[in-house]
């Protein structure tokens, strides 16, 4: 069975103009730049903004040892296939809020990227960050747009707190927590959850570059990821949770997280147990599953999967090697729905721990974002720095 055929005939509507055209009333693409672009997620947001039918990269930004010099120069590149055309020869700039572009992406290092967001924030660029600093802020929307699109609600508020006018910052969550949640969302609309417990076994490709060294994980398993199992516990609960006008309000979920590093490159495999509010059996969890579709306004988006989990049917399945790419690295891949002696029901989940935990969520929300019209169109006025051109939500 092939990485897209995995049970719900469901393939990524792929990002080509004639199947995308621009929202209406954009005339042209907006122009984005990509903080923290020569890292493993930076790279991967240059790769997935290549020909891409809404977006332009403009700019490339990074640490000042990369300043100056050209893209292709800069980073060490880490994907398959060449550095995109489009981005080899932009000079990459330094972390100042003064870049040509409309919006920017953060894939900042947690170190530095809780102060460079908010000032691109505050000098008007709209932030959408992959990063952790902001997640769990009371004003910052933490989105998955299959999951929690109104808690973009919360922009106008995060505004009037922090003084910005046209920036803001917007956040996807921990690449385990993407899968997890995308999972328990059909789950929860359909049955009420109650408990999650979840074992992961995450891809190395999730510690970056150069990562953990290979002495340590060859033929090895560590059962510890730094700040892992905290994020997992908390994320899903502001994700699943609600928006009420002027705070966000939590899903009161019993959540427990074991994290482990294997020797896998990419796809985070997580086994999870759940307890349910409502009795159901394991066809209509099944059904609840494979039937979750977005919406007519997610559906338009370049980057939407119209079936965002694939539910297998194989007793050994999904396995990273063999369904990591299912939708593109966009979708969460399920098998192995079975009933739990302790909870309620189990199952094994699999998603692109890059893509849809990080790059993809990152791109997928900008698009959510421009279709509603919070993207501006940046102008730059003669010996001045760019101000921002409102456009209509």
């Amino acid at each position: 069975m092939s990485a897209d055929s995995s049970g719900n005939g469901d393939k990524r509507i792929m990002p080509d103009q004639m199947a995308h055209p621009l929202p209406r009333g954009a005339a042209a693409k907006w122009r984005a730049g990509v903080l923290g672009a020569t890292g493993l997620v930076g790279q991967r947001l240059v790769k997935l903004l290549a020909d891409h039918p809404w977006f332009e990269l403009t700019e490339v930004a990074a640490s000042e040892r990369s300043s100056g010099k050209t893209y292709a120069e800069a980073v060490r590149w880490h994907l398959d296939g060449p550095i995109p055309g489009s981005a080899r020869n932009l000079v990459v700039k330094s972390l100042d809020p003064s870049l040509d572009c409309d919006f920017v992406f953060s894939a900042l290092d947690s170190s530095v990227a809780g102060g460079a967001e908010e000032d691109f924030a505050r000098a008007g660029y709209p932030v959408v960050s992959n990063s952790k600093n902001h997640r769990m802020d009371p004003d910052v929307p933490l989105l998955i747009p299959e999951v929690n699109a109104a808690h973009l609600d919360a922009i106008t508020t995060q505004q009037k707190n922090r003084g910005y006018d046209t920036g803001f910052i917007v956040t996807n969550p921990n690449c385990s927590t993407a899968g997890l949640v995308l999972v328990l969302k059909p789950l929860h609309d359909a049955f009420g959850l109650e408990k999650v417990f979840a074992v992961t076994l995450q891809a190395v490709s999730g510690a970056g570059y150069p990562g953990v060294a290979s002495m340590d994980i060859h033929a090895n398993v560590i059962p510890f990821i730094s700040g892992e199992e905290e994020k997992m516990e908390s994320e899903p609960q502001k994700l699943l949770g609600k928006w009420d006008g002027a705070r966000f309000i939590d899903a009161g979920l019993g959540l427990s997280a074991h994290c482990n590093r294997v020797p896998v490159l990419e796809g985070h495999l997580e086994c999870i147990s759940v307890s349910l509010k409502k009795i159901a059996c394991l066809k209509e969890v099944r059904e609840a599953l494979r039937n979750f579709e977005v919406d007519a306004e997610l559906a338009t988006l370049p980057s939407a999967i119209r079936h965002p989990v694939h539910v297998l049917e194989a007793d050994d399945r999904p396995q990273p090697r063999r369904d990591v790419h299912a939708g593109n690295g966009m979708a969460a891949v399920v098998g192995r729905v079975r009933e739990c002696p302790l909870l309620d029901i189990k199952l094994t989940l699999l998603s692109h721990n890059l893509v849809r935990g990080a790059a993809g969520a990152a791109l997928l929300n900008a698009e959510l974002l421009a279709a509603r019209g919070f993207l501006n169109r940046r102008v730059q006025s003669e010996g001045e720095q760019q101000l921002p051109e409102p456009v209509a939500r």
